[in-house]
C-alpha cells in the first residue's frame, strides 16, 4: 500500500485488443488502485469494492475462471478484500501477498509458500541516505507490523508495534517497507538505482515507499506458483494493476492491463489500458470476457 497518484490521465492506446475468442482461465488482480480507489491525499483506499467490480468478478468465477488477488499487502490486509469479493465462499482460493513473498490459500489461511531474506545490509544502506525513514516488517505472529516509528495514518493495516530497527531485521523476513514522508517517489527511484541493493529486489510505490524483497520474488513469481498448481498457462492469464510492483505481473501474464491512472512506466509496459479505478476499469476489462 502507498499513496495515490495526483491526477488521472486520458486513456492512451498502448496495445491491441485480445485475440478473437481469447478468454482468460485465471485473472490476477492488484488491490489498491485496481479494486479499491484512493481517497485523495490520505494514503488510504476506500473500504469497499464497488458493485460493478464485484459483479464482474462473480461472473468470471461463475464461468469457471480462477480469480487470484496479488498485492503488496500483507496476508491479513488482503483477506477482507477477498471477503468483499466473495472469494472463497465456495472453496478456498489462492492469494499472492507481500509482492509474491507469501502465497496462501483462504479460507482458512494456509500459507503454502514463503520466501525470506536477510534484509539488514539493504536497510542499513537505505537509512544511511534517509536517516529519518521509518522501517516496517509484517508481524506474522499478530495482526499488524513491527515498525521503527509510527507510519502515517492509514498506510499500514492492523496494529503497529514499535521495535528497534536492529530487532526488525535481526532474522530473515519476507518483505521490508521503508517509508520517508519527507522524500518523494523519484528520490527512492534514484536511490535504488544508485545503491543497487545487491542481493535484494526492490519496488518503489506512489510515494517515497520502498518495498524490499528476496531476489527474484515478485507478484509474477507468486502467481507462477499458483498457476502451476491450478494447471493454468501464463498465456491464459489476465493481469490488471496500476503500480510499479505490477510490472513483472503484467509482463508474465498473457494479457497485462494497466489501470487508467497507472504510473507511466506501467502504462508503457502493458498490453492495454482500461478505465481508471474511479470508473471501475477492472470491471470494464473483465466484462470483455464474462
Amino acid at each position: 500500500m502507498s499513496e495515490s497518484p495526483v491526477a488521472q490521465r486520458p486513456l492512451p492506446a498502448v496495445g491491441p485488443d485480445p485475440a478473437p475468442g481469447w478468454r482468460p482461465g485465471l485473472i490476477a488482480l492488484d488491490i489498491d488502485g485496481t479494486l479499491l480507489s484512493w481517497i485523495e491525499g490520505s494514503g488510504q483506499t476506500h473500504a469497499e469494492v464497488t458493485e460493478p467490480v464485484r459483479v464482474a468478478v462473480r461472473r468470471a468465477m461463475d464461468a469457471g475462471c480462477h480469480v487470484v488477488l496479488a498485492s503488496g499487502r500483507s496476508p491479513h490486509g488482503m483477506t477482507p478484500v477477498a471477503d468483499m469479493l466473495g472469494l472463497g465462499a465456495d472453496e478456498p482460493v489462492w492469494i499472492v501477498a507481500s509482492n509474491g513473498a507469501v502465497v496462501f490459500r483462504y479460507p482458512p489461511m494456509e500459507v503454502t509458500h514463503e520466501h525470506t531474506f536477510d534484509a539488514a545490509d539493504a536497510v542499513a544502506a537505505v537509512l544511511r541516505e534517509h536517516p529519518n525513514a521509518v522501517v516496517a516488517v509484517e508481524d506474522r505472529g499478530g495482526e499488524g507490523y513491527r515498525v521503527s516509528a509510527p507510519f502515517p495514518d492509514g498506510e499500514l493495516s492492523g496494529t503497529q508495534t514499535i521495535t528497534p530497527v536492529e530487532e526488525i531485521v535481526a532474522a530473515p523476513v519476507s518483505r521490508v517497507i521503508v517509508r520517508d514522508p519527507e522524500a518523494t517517489a523519484q528520490d527512492f527511484v534514484d536511490l535504488g538505482r544508485r545503491l543497487g541493493l545487491h542481493g535484494t529486489d526492490y519496488v518503489v510505490g506512489w510515494t517515497a515507499w520502498l518495498d524490499l524483497a528476496p531476489t527474484g520474488i515478485s507478484k509474477a513469481s507468486g502467481l507462477d506458483e499458483v498457476a502451476r498448481d491450478l494447471g493454468v498457462d501464463p498465456a491464459d492469464t489476465l493481469a490488471i494493476g496500476d503500480g510499479r510492483n505490477d510490472l513483472e505481473m503484467l509482463a508474465w501474464a498473457g494479457r497485462g492491463v494497466a489501470m487508467g491512472q497507472a504510473v507511466p512506466e506501467v502504462v508503457e509496459a502493458a498490453d492495454a489500458v482500461t478505465h481508471p479505478v474511479t470508473e471501475d476499469g477492472a470491471a470494464t476489462e473483465i466484462g470483455r470476457y464474462f
